[in-house]
């Protein structure tokens, strides 16, 4: 009787040793079904005070997270795909990882990231993929603008999103198109009542002092993250402080003459040696942008992302975690960059080779990180003004979008010295 005890005490402790100890959430295309909110749910876990061990280049870049009743419910309610696994299965894994031979990395992710989006008040989430994006994936995130920036605010936030921002003062170029149009001239009219309030006589004077805040906010140390054209448009007013670009329709008198030969590029993050455009009736901000240089059909436009040495190189393997490595292309008012006015420190993380053109960019200023995105919408080719909102829940799978989200998860990152 006693040794039949015994063996079943030892046959319970077993099956109790062998319980699934860790949920694994796969990133790869043909188990995930909604990668985006994957993204989301690892952020809810560091958020509770949880860690979260990210795999990079192992099935798509999945995620490690401990098996608990709260975290499994939170993963079933959101609709992503998870497996349970044992402490032997884990451990087999991680060894796997850590082979030699093998290009795959343990990243150990700590605390959720504070996130601010740079956007004026009233916008909608759908006219930023930003917004829309962490919206869908349930990842918080708060508003800034122009007078929090300006008051030092960004020292409250780890991860900084431009809005598709003008940071000349130019409007976004709309002027050709759209300077009729109500909604044009009523964002005019509040930047102009925007910039008096903050003491400025010009817009594109505020906007200058707005760029500068924010990069000295990268230069102590923190993340910012740019699509479209708040991506060339930045750079653009860091290289022209203190020379006037915009003609009198933007800010009531003339250019400075011969304003191209005062640009600065040594001010800039990302571009370098770049033209401007002096007309206001273009659409276009300089030569950095590669919208109206492309020559290649919709259906084969795609670029590809570039592979890195994840244990050497972990940051921009993070930033390049995907299923697939060829990502459908998309365009924007700066849909790309041109490959050659993209400084030799930057790094490509994602290029079209037949049109020599650069996607998706990254780079060190200081102590801190940024990231430039070509495009508007990933998920939306040419998004014109007034087009309906994208619906996410039609793509949970985007390649496109999960680049965003691999910025949004970057900071909480225990961080190594990058070799590259």
């Amino acid at each position: 009787m006693l040794k039949r005890t015994l063996l079943l005490l030892l046959f319970c402790a077993s099956g109790l040793f062998a319980q699934s100890q860790y949920l694994f959430i796969p990133m790869d295309a043909e188990t995930q079904a909604d990668h985006l909110k994957a993204y989301g749910i690892s952020y809810w876990v560091l958020s509770k005070g949880t860690k979260v061990k990210w795999l990079l280049n192992y099935r798509g870049g999945s995620f490690l997270v401990p098996n608990v009743e709260e975290i499994k419910k939170e993963l079933i309610v959101r609709g992503v795909s998870f497996e349970e696994k044992t402490e032997a299965e884990v451990s087999s894994i991680l060894e796997l990882i850590a082979s030699p031979s093998q290009n795959m990395q343990e990243v150990l992710l700590e605390k959720a990231p504070k996130i601010a989006v740079y956007s004026p008040t009233g916008t909608s989430p759908w006219d930023d993929a930003v917004t829309m994006v962490l919206t869908y994936a349930e990842i918080p995130y708060t508003k800034i603008y122009d007078e929090e920036v300006l008051s030092d605010q960004l020292i409250l936030y780890d991860w900084l999103h431009l809005h598709h921002e003008d940071f000349t003062g130019q409007y976004g170029k709309f002027y050709r198109s759209f300077r009729a149009a109500h909604w044009y001239v009523e964002e005019k009219k509040q930047a102009e009542e925007l910039a008096q309030k903050l003491g400025y006589d010009k817009v594109s004077e505020e906007k200058r002092d707005v760029a500068l805040k924010i990069r000295d906010y990268v230069v102590g140390g923190g993340f910012m993250f740019a699509m479209c054209s708040a991506t060339d448009s930045f750079d653009i007013a860091l290289s022209a402080e203190g020379v006037d670009i915009a003609e009198p329709m933007f800010d009531g008198d003339a250019s400075d003459p011969g304003y191209q030969n005062k640009i600065d590029y040594s001010k800039t993050f990302a571009f370098t040696d770049y033209t401007l455009e002096r007309s206001p009736m273009v659409y276009e901000f300089s030569s950095i942008d590669m919208t109206t240089k492309r020559t290649i059909d919709r259906e084969l436009d795609y670029f590809s992302l570039m592979d890195f040495s994840a244990k050497w190189d972990p940051i921009p393997t993070m930033l390049n975690q995907n299923h697939t490595s060829l990502v459908k292309g998309f365009m924007g008012q700066t849909t790309s960059f041109n490959r050659k006015e993209v400084k030799k420190n930057v790094l490509v993380l994602g290029e079209n080779r037949i049109n020599k053109e650069a996607k998706y960019i990254h780079g060190i200023r200081g102590k801190g990180f940024f990231t430039f995105y070509g495009g508007h919408d990933p998920e939306d080719y040419q998004h014109r003004v007034g087009d309906p909102p994208t619906e996410l829940s039609l793509h949970p799978n985007s390649p496109g979008y999960r680049l965003i989200l691999n910025n949004v998860l970057f900071p909480a990152a225990r961080k190594k010295k990058q070799k590259t």
